[in-house]
């Protein structure tokens, strides 16, 4: 596993972050305790050292589990986690949203349930569209002063948002935004428009969630023997599966598997060692050491300029397919400059 800084600061993290959204039961599906010791061990065995959780992920048993299997190892990783949904279904109003009364009883809730004294990268899960970016920017400084957070990030927040809680905390001497958190897959290529070039030009950490499309770039849900299987990942998916349902997303499947098939490798590979050529750390969410395995694999796979053209081309926006016709640009070029490594 190789390492890199995240966005600006001099803090090393492995190349693929360990998602823990299945460590649990709670949500009626998941990792019991066992499989997700036996996937964070060998994720840790890999080199993978940056773990990525949430107080709402399978209603805080993510968290049980991870103040569990991080006893005697705490330093050996960078612990994320969230706040703004609540660890309970039916968590109340004053400890979701992003206010600072939700963020402070949230961060001492997942400190306990984490055994831990403090977050190293503590995220905002999502914006609640009424806390101000002051507050927001305020309470987490009050957080890091206090020893109880090293770092801060914003997930699933829009570019503008990114833009001004940056500056705001540059203004303010605040503890600085660290990091994005977004969706960005083969099938997702929306951020490349805003939220990729304002991580990498505000020198933040640019983590990616759902590389392989809620399950869809693995091919699996492609059969029509197995119908049920992809009505049952529907289902547990919610929003996070993206549905095979348009030309387009079937020819970028196509090309995955063609591209694995070409390299000796695993769709799901491909989908993810794509997402980190541009830039990214992927999360990668595995249910099982099986699932685990092969998505690791993809820190090994190099793909060739001919593989990062065919998906480039397959998968490009439909507005920017139609600017890139307009002004000529060579057949699988998005006409978007490279990322840069965070």
């Amino acid at each position: 596993m190789k390492y890199r800084l995240l966005g600006r600061t001099g803090l090393s993290v492995s190349e693929l972050s360990l998602g823990t959204a299945n460590f649990g039961r709670r949500w009626g599906h998941g990792a019991d305790e066992a499989e997700s010791a036996a996937i964070l061990n060998a994720y840790a065995e890999a080199g993978g050292n940056f773990i990525d959780t949430a107080d709402v992920y399978q209603f805080g048993q993510s968290e049980e589990f991870l103040g569990d299997l991080l006893q005697g190892r705490r330093e050996d990783f960078v612990l994320a986690t969230k706040f703004s949904n609540g660890a309970a279904p039916n968590a109340g109003r004053l400890v979701t949203g992003n206010s600072r009364k939700a963020m402070v009883a949230s961060l001492e809730a997942s400190l306990k349930r984490l055994k831990t004294d403090r977050i190293d990268l503590y995220w905002v899960h999502h914006p609640d569209a009424v806390t101000p970016s002051e507050e927001i920017v305020r309470g987490l400084d009050d957080l890091a002063r206090a020893g109880k957070i090293l770092y801060a990030g914003l997930s699933n927040f829009p570019a503008w948002r990114l833009a001004r809680a940056v500056t705001l905390a540059e203004m303010t001497g605040a503890v600085p935004i660290a990091a994005a958190q977004f969706e960005y897959s083969l099938v997702h290529r929306e951020p490349e428009a805003d939220l990729l070039p304002a991580s990498h030009a505000l020198g933040l950490g640019a983590v990616t969630w759902s590389p392989l499309g809620g399950g869809m770039l693995t091919g699996k849900y492609r059969d029509t023997q197995r119908g049920g299987e992809k009505r049952r990942a529907e289902a547990l998916g919610g929003r996070v599966f993206q549905a095979e349902d348009t030309v387009q997303r079937s020819a970028i499947l196509d090309t995955v598997l063609a591209v694995a098939a070409e390299l000796g490798a695993r769709a799901d590979q491909v989908a993810i060692a794509w997402a980190a050529s541009r830039g990214a750390i992927p999360l990668i969410g595995p249910r099982s050491v099986t699932q685990l395995t092969s998505n690791l694999a993809a820190a090994s796979l190099t793909l060739g300029p001919d593989h990062l053209a065919r998906l480039a081309a397959v998968s490009l926006p439909r507005a920017t397919a139609a600017t890139a016709r307009a002004v000529g640009l060579a057949h699988g070029d998005s006409g978007l400059p490279p990322l840069p490594v965070a």
